[in-house]
Parts: structure tokens; sequence; C-alpha cells
């Protein structure tokens, strides 16, 4: 064939292409556009929440946090304004490490009494939590049904509508009729869509805590001497060969809890209501990373993780999450694939979580060892690590099948 043959060809395959770019660029201006007008809806719900500028000290004993905190709420909300102090009571709900939960209770002029939680944040929890993703996730979250109402916003906290629910111990979410119904909700909470990026965030965050951690310099001694035995080049090997093997799983995306243990379950057992709350962590990351991290919380505050449930209490969770609604057929691949993905993603939240560690020890004022902490997470990880990577590996070698 001659040149002058192959021009027509040339020219369609240079059209074809042109159109194809074009395409992509439409699709991604439809992307922008789309991203925009979430940003603008999420704005716009922020802004009819009342907010102050009010910073309140988390150190300071509660009898001395008390009067700002009663300042808070006149100026959030100006119909108590002219109350007096005494017609406000506050209490410690709990303590957290990267918060502080309070239980304000307003006496009304009527006599109505307002029950209502303050939560304040942690000093530099900045450093390991994202709070511009967790504002831009609140709206949508509360509106799909999930955690208290928002109802005030200032520099250092929220306020948040009061859960007449108890808070369940580590116990409780290996209950197979509680562990039934938190599945159910965390499917339905997958489902929720949130603005922002839907890519995974998980890696992310784990690089950049390791980037955090591997910097550190300690002023106790102590501290400095154990911190020096990590070998953060060995750390970023394990993350770099445990992200290569999960990628291959090809895992969904779903806006995930990420902390999901048992003091961030309520239950109100006269409704029968469960409640997530505390979505702090939250981000889109992989479905079996939010089950996996879920899972190893049963190991309790003993951090026992001989705990972790077995096959059959987890394949009891997968079919309440993966069939919540018990009208479709669920299939054994599906069990599988969520089995071999939780137990690979198993391993990614002790290294997240060994990381975080690190990161707080350096900047956390509650004393607590999170050197200690940090070796306890990673010497899981390695612990577990021949297990997963080898149940992964086989499931992926045998085109998804499970020996059974």
């Amino acid at each position: 064939m001659g040149a002058e043959a192959k021009i027509p060809d040339l020219v369609a395959a240079m059209e074809e292409e042109g159109g194809a770019s074009s395409s992509g660029e439409e699709q991604t201006r439809r992307e922008e556009q789309m991203r925009r007008e979430e940003r603008e809806m999420t704005d716009s719900i922020l802004s009819s929440i009342p907010s102050s500028p009010i910073s309140i000290d988390i150190s300071l004993p509660l009898p001395q946090m008390k009067p700002h905190i009663i300042d808070l709420c006149k100026d959030l909300f100006g119909k108590w304004s002219c109350l007096e102090s005494s017609h406000f009571t506050v209490e410690t709900v709990s303590g957290g490490i990267t918060n502080l939960l309070l239980k304000v209770t307003v006496k009304e002029a009527t006599g109505v009494d307002v029950p209502l939680t303050v939560r304040l944040y942690g000093p530099n929890t900045d450093l390991v939590i994202d709070r511009k993703r967790e504002m831009q996730a609140l709206p949508h979250l509360s509106a799909a049904g999930f955690g208290a109402e928002l109802l005030g916003l200032f520099e250092n906290g929220m306020v948040q509508s009061f859960l007449n629910a108890r808070t369940l111990s580590p116990v409780d979410m290996s209950n197979p009729k509680i562990a039934a119904e938190i599945a159910r909700q965390l499917y339905k909470f997958h489902q929720v869509e949130v603005p922002g990026p839907k890519e995974p965030q998980l890696w992310n965050d784990v690089y950049k805590f390791l980037e955090k951690a591997a910097t550190l310099q300690f002023d106790d001694d102590e501290k400095q001497a154990k911190y020096e035995t990590i070998s953060f080049t060995e750390v970023r090997d394990e993350v770099n060969a445990l992200k290569e093997l999960s990628d291959l799983l090809h895992a969904p995306s779903v806006f995930s809890h990420n902390d999901l243990l048992s003091g961030n379950l309520m239950l109100n057992e006269k409704e029968e209501k469960l409640y997530f709350i505390d979505f702090e962590y939250g981000s889109y990351s992989y479905r079996g990373y939010d089950i996996a991290n879920h899972f190893n919380e049963y190991a309790g505050y003993e951090c026992d993780y001989s705990l972790y449930p077995d096959k059959s209490a987890q394949y009891h969770f997968f079919r309440n999450y993966l069939q919540p609604d018990g009208l479709h057929e669920l299939l054994d691949k599906d069990l599988d694939n969520l089995y071999v993905e939780t137990n690979t993603f198993r391993l990614a939240s002790h290294i997240y979580w060994s990381l975080w560690a690190l990161i707080q020890a350096k900047v956390s004022p509650i004393d607590f060892d999170y050197i200690w902490y940090f070796f306890l997470r990673y010497n899981e990880y390695k612990k577990q690590k021949e297990a997963c990577f080898s149940l992964a590996r086989k499931y992926l070698s045998s085109d998804g099948c499970l020996e059974t």
C-alpha cells in the first residue's frame, strides 16, 4: 500500500484520538463541576449551623472548665444567653485519646431539660486527623441517620445532640445478635456518598504517618533509646509489600468509619437502636479494611488479639453485612472474597495504628506508653503476616477460590 493510501487511515486515527481526548476532557470537566457542587452543598449546610470563635482549654479540670462551657452554649444558642449559670450542669461522658466528651444539660425557662454533647478536640490531633475531611462528611452522615445531630461548631470542637444510649463494651461486639446489627449498619454506612475524592485514602495516610514517624526526636532519653531501635527501612518495606499484595484484591472503595471500636458504638436497648459515633478518622477506604479494623478491636482495652473473631464468627458478620435485608441470594464466593479482603487488611490496621502511636508518643499530653503500643501493634502485624499473606496469595493463584 502506498503512502497516499495510508493518509485517510492516519487522518481517521487522528480524529479518533482527538475525539477520545475531547471526551476525556469533558469527563474531567463534569467531575470537577460535580465536586464543586458537592463542596458548595456542604458549605451551605455548615453555614446554617451556629458557630463560635470560642476555644476551650481541654487541660482544665472540669470545675474550672464549666464556666467556659456555659459561655460557649450561651454564645452558640441565643435563646439561652440570659439564663443563670445554675441552669447548666456539665459532666464528663468519656475522655478519649483524641477528644473529650461532655454532657451539658440546660434547664430552660420553661423547666424543660435539654441535654447536649460537647466534644473537645485533643491538642495536636490535627497531625493524625483531617478535620476538614471530617467536617465534609458529618452533614452527609447525619442526613443518612448516622451519629448525633450536629448543632454547633466552635474553635476546637463541636456541639451535638445527646444520644440516650450506652456505650458498648468490647465483649458486646462479639455477641452474635449485636455483631449482626453492627454488620447491617456498617453496610448502610458504606453506602453513604460523601463529597471529596472517592479513591481510598488508607495508603496515603499510612505513608504520611510513616514520613512523620521516621523523623521524630524525643526529649526523654528512655523514649529516644526505644525509638532508635525501630528500623523504618524495614517498616517501609513491609508497607510496600502489603500495599502491593492488597492492591491485587481490587477491594471496593467505600466511605469508611476507620475507628469502629466499642467506644464508638452506642446501643439504646429499649428501642434496640445501634448508633455509630465519632467519625473523625472517616474517609474513603477499602471495605475490608474497615471490617478488619473493627475485628481487631475485639481485643479490647487489654489488647488481647487472641480475641480476634474466628472464621465462623467472621462469616456470621459477613452474611449480615452482604445480605442486610435478607432478600437476595448470597454466594459462597462473595463471602470468600470478603474473608480474604478482611484478613489481608487486618495487617494494614496494625501498621496504621502502630505508626499513629509513634506520632502520639511525641505530641500527646496523655499519660500513656505509646512507644509500647507501637511495638505491640507492629509485633502483632509480624505475628499474623505469614498466615495472612499466604491466604491472599493462595486465593489469588486459584482464581478466587478457597479450599473447603
